[in-house]
């Protein structure tokens, strides 16, 4: 009987612990509201149905995308070829949402692919998007990893298993983390 009862003690105390943890602590809060900022700017920045960027260059054109800060402003170009009149209107639209993400926000590889299959890309058009573009993913974990540290506090240890859990490789999490001083 006393086995039981400790048992059932020490499940009610993990349970009244878990609920006792604040709600922006939670990973799925968190990852609602990285997905919800990503809709709402990427919806705020596609703009209409155009052909061209914003600096005025076709689409199909090599172009680097990022913010005005080059600090933390990631590498994103896209490659120009003659392939890209063989490109369904799907794959370029998926290209272009892509840059769009990766300007806002850090991704992982695969983290990158999910928010594209999320958003009604397919996953062979996502891969493609994904796979056509240039994008130095040491530096988004670096990115992904400060932005982290700026919200709350992270062990090295517990900070690279966050950027793996996101689909960054191993490397890349420990590369990400060392660029913070961890």
């Amino acid at each position: 009987m006393d086995d039981k009862e400790a048992q059932a003690d020490a499940k009610a105390a993990k349970a009244k612990a878990k609920a006792l943890r604040p709600w922006f602590k939670k990973k799925r809060f968190i990852l609602l509201g990285v997905v919800g900022i990503v809709i709402v700017v990427g919806v705020a920045t596609s703009g209409g149905n155009s052909d061209t960027t914003s600096n005025g260059q076709a689409s199909g054109a090599t172009e680097v995308a990022g913010s005005d800060d080059a600090s933390t402003a990631p590498e994103v170009v896209t490659q120009s070829s003659d392939s890209s009149s063989s490109q369904t209107t799907s794959q370029k639209n998926a290209i272009r949402a892509a840059g769009n993400y990766l300007d806002t926000m850090p991704f992982s590889r695969s983290g990158l692919i999910e928010q594209l299959e999320f958003e009604g890309y397919s996953k062979d058009d996502a891969t493609f998007a994904v796979d056509s573009i240039t994008v130095d993913w040491n530096e988004q974990a670096a990115r992904a990893a400060e932005n982290y540290l700026e919200t709350m506090p992270f062990s090295r240890a517990s900070l690279i298993e966050q950027l793996e859990f996101e689909g960054y490789t191993t490397a890349q999490a420990e590369y990400g983390v060392s660029t913070t001083g961890l």
